[in-house]
């Protein structure tokens, strides 16, 4: 089983909930590793997610498209005159699922950020046909987003495994103690973790099938 991870926005976790997941997986012993498919800016999330799978992998094979510019990988291929090569990226994730058990796709950006005029990471996903884990910055204003988001995955076609919950600070709110409660009442797919601020390790989710 295959997994991919989109966000509510750019500032969710998405990387950081990806390598606890890869390396709960890889605890249990399953051959699982990280495939950050298009990144902008810098490398870093798949360095991160490089070492999580054990460096298994090289980089290229994490991260197979590249773009410099700090921006949607749309804006960052016109700034640099660079095509953004979506099919690179879509066949690196078939490769790996042909040698591993488990790879987690961990998307740029939110859900329907733009690649190219006509395609969307939505797009990516679809075409991969694999479950979507939606990571949350669990704060005051989430709900929007996350409804809107997993909304536009089920209207899609597309399976919505469920959602997780990141506490990116200390503080805690009203708003970010009631958000699991609200969302698990006007949402279909089940919260399937929440991760406080700091934490270095966390289990696999009992809901999501390996």
């Amino acid at each position: 089983m295959h997994y991919f991870i989109t966000g509510t926005d750019t500032d969710a976790g998405k990387t950081y909930v990806t390598c606890l997941l890869i390396e709960a997986l890889r605890r249990e012993g399953h051959a699982a590793v990280g495939y950050k498919p298009l990144a902008c800016g810098d490398r870093m999330d798949a360095h991160a997610l490089r070492q999580a799978s054990e460096e298994v992998l090289s980089l290229e094979e994490v991260n197979p498209v590249y773009l410099k510019v700090p921006a949607s990988p749309f804006a960052a291929g016109l700034l640099e005159n660079k095509k953004v090569d979506v099919e690179a990226a879509k066949q690196g994730f078939f490769s790996l699922a042909a040698r591993f058990s488990q790879v987690l796709v961990e998307g740029a950006g939110g859900w329907e950020v733009p690649l190219t005029e006509k395609l969307s990471m939505a797009d990516l996903a679809g075409e991969m046909s694999i479950p979507i884990i939606v990571v949350v910055n669990n704060k005051l204003g989430c709900l929007n987003h996350t409804i809107l988001t997993v909304k536009n995955i089920q209207a899609r076609g597309l399976t919505c495994a469920g959602i997780i919950l990141n506490n990116t600070h200390d503080e805690r709110d009203l708003a970010s103690i009631s958000n699991r409660m609200v969302l698990a009442q006007f949402l279909s797919v089940p919260v399937l973790a929440e991760i406080m601020h700091g934490e270095s390790q966390m289990d696999w989710p009992a809901d999501l099938p390996l």
